[in-house]
Formats: C-alpha cells, structure tokens, sequence
C-alpha cells in the first residue's frame, strides 16, 4: 500500500499533523510506502518523523493565506498567487498521476488539506481521505467578495473525498462526508528530557521555563522585552531572540515540541499543532491575538474551553508584557482525548482496505 499525502505547506502546522498520524501508521503497518507530497522543507519532514522512512515529492498542491508574518495577512498577495497555482496545477496533477501510475501498487491520497488533491485522486480512481480542522473554503469565505469562487472551488472539490478525519479545535467542515472525530493529534517527543534539561542549562522549576515559539513565518520581538522577566528562562526558535541573556537558542534539530515537557508556559500565535502539543503536555498557553485569519478565532475560543491560558494582544506581545507572573485562566471544559493520531491511522487502514467507508467509522472519539 502506497500512502500518497498532499500537505499544505502553509505554516509547518499541517507538515506537523500529518507527521504525527503517518508515524503512527508506519507503527501499525511499517512496510506500508509513504510519500510526502508538499514544498514543506524536506529537512522539516525528517525531523518531524524521525525514524520513520518515506519519500519526498517537491508538489505546491495549495496557497493557503500569504502572510507577512506569523500574526498578519495578505489579501492581494494571496489572490495573486490562487490565480498563478491554477495555472500550473494541469501539469502538476498530469505529472504526478505518471508517476503514481508507474509505481503498480494500491494506492490512497491523503490530503491534509489541499483542494488540488481531490482531482489528482479521481484521475487515479483512488480512495482520498481528508485529515483537517478547517479547509480552505471556510478561510477564503471570510476574506470578502473577491475570494468567494475560490471558497465554492474548494468547497466542491472538499466534497469530492471518501472520508474526513475531522480534527478538533475545527471550524464546520459541512462537506457531506463520513467522518471521524478525532482527539488532539500530536507527536511524541524521542528525546530525553534529563538530558535536554543539562544540555540547555534550564532551572529545575518548570513555572520558570517558557517556550516562545510563533511558527515557520516568525514574529519579530526585541531580545529586550526578555529582560522584564529575569526570573523565567525562554526556549527560543528565533536566533535573533535567543541573544538575550535570559534566552536558550533551540539546537538544530530539537523539534519545539522535544522541550514542551521542560516547560510550565508556552507564548504563541493561534496554531493548531503547536495547541495540539502544548494542550497533550499540560502546557499553559499565553496566546497572541490574531487578526485576519478565520481559524484564529476558533482556535482561540477551543483553548478557552479545553486549555490553561492567559490571553494578549499583538501590542502586548511586541512589548514584552506577557503576564507570566500571573495565574492561567483554568479551561471551562473538559481536557481533549489524546489519542487522535492512532484512531486517524486506524480509518486509514480501514478506507484503504474497504474503499467504502461504513457507517461503524463514523463515531466519536
């Protein structure tokens, strides 16, 4: 069986996801091929499945949301490139069917969540299956007047699929399809976190330790707004912060998650994969506000309900005033299942086997 994956390379967030369902599906089934179908960073891919093998096929399938950073839009941007990617997408479905076709083995398209996918599965009569917490119509939706053709584009190639794995913190999905609702689908850390520890110099006190973490687009902030909190340590991604004296630079090759275990709180931008990971480890979650993206609300409003938070605007953010010395606010409900990644692998196996999906798949997690 042949796993043909089309990823969104908007943000690692979906690189990320589909990370995690993929390994847990090499567990179950480890002669399965698995292919990575994106312009994600094949560095990214590796690092994000570690061990476990697949194959890499440089495909733009989506645009997502141009952005100018990890926290703004860009609307014209954005337009401009939906209409360049219509045009290159004949030959990139025409291309990849060739070689698909040559590989001689069953195959099912997993699409996470480009639109592209599904006419890319229809010429290969393939069993496509959707893993999302939002598509692209329900985005461009809400982008005004001019996006609408592009959002009933994607709309009716969402409808097209055989099955959706329907993640949580999702905004409607009303695609018409079986679907299973998954738990949070986070990845595992594989490093030891003693080690780690030693190897960054952290504090023994977790409260103390912070990961500031905004994404693959960054969000530029002053190394100097770290000196307000001189008691708290801050695991940084971005090398330009991690100048600070106060401040570790994450190691090449230390996925962010790998340190989440070390850490009491968390200072982010609405994200799913990174909520995903924070929300499984008991992270508390200072979350920065973001505008101009519809799923940032609704990600916003599910770690209010099922995660430790304490909310700030962008302003805050730039300055430094981040409220670390203040309690989190508890969640209103309860914690999410955890177990998204293996029951998102075992419908997979299902709908490969099966091709139709039956009614005992869709249930809830």
């Amino acid at each position: 069986m042949l796993i043909y994956a089309c990823v969104s390379a908007h943000g690692f967030g979906h690189g990320s996801r589909t990370a995690a369902v993929l390994t847990a599906l090499h567990q179950r089934n480890p002669t399965w091929r698995l292919v990575l179908s994106t312009t994600l960073p094949e560095a990214f891919l590796r690092l994000a499945l570690g061990p476990v093998p697949f194959e890499y096929r440089p495909c733009r399938w989506d645009v997502g949301v141009l952005q100018a950073d990890a926290l703004g839009a860009d609307a014209d941007a954005t337009l401009q490139a939906l209409v360049a990617l219509e045009a290159c997408l004949p030959a990139l479905w025409a291309g990849e069917q060739a070689w698909l076709a040559e590989q001689g083995c069953p195959l099912l398209v997993l699409a996470d969540v480009p639109p592209a996918a599904a006419e890319l599965a229809r010429r290969l009569n393939s069993p496509l299956v959707w893993l999302a917490n939002f598509g692209w119509d329900a985005i461009y939706a809400a982008m005004g007047p001019e996006f609408r053709p592009w959002a009933r584009q994607c709309h009716d190639a969402y409808r097209q699929g055989d099955f959706l794995l329907h993640c949580p913190l999702a905004m409607p999905m009303d695609w018409g399809l079986p679907e299973l609702r998954l738990g949070l689908t986070a990845g595992s850390p594989r490093l030891d976190a003693t080690k780690l520890a030693d190897q960054l110099k952290l504090p023994a006190d977790r409260e103390r330790c912070v990961l500031v973490c905004f994404g693959g687009l960054g969000l530029s902030l002053d190394p100097g707004v770290l000196a307000r909190w001189p008691d708290h340590v801050f695991i940084c991604a971005d090398p330009q912060l991690a100048v600070a004296a106060n401040a570790r630079l994450l190691p090449v090759g230390v996925r962010p998650l790998e340190v989440l275990p070390l850490c009491g709180r968390m200072v982010t931008k609405p994200g799913y994969s990174s909520f995903c990971e924070a929300l499984s480890m008991g992270v508390g979650i200072h979350l920065v506000h973001r505008e101009g993206f519809a799923e940032a609300p609704v990600l916003e409003a599910a770690l209010v309900r099922h995660g430790w938070h304490y909310l700030l605007s962008r302003a805050q953010a730039l300055a430094g005033d981040w409220r670390l010395d203040q309690p989190l606010t508890p969640p209103s409900d309860p914690p999410l299942p955890v177990d998204g990644c293996m029951a998102a692998a075992e419908a997979i196996e299902y709908v490969a086997a099966n091709r139709v999906v039956h009614t005992d798949l869709n249930r809830s997690a």
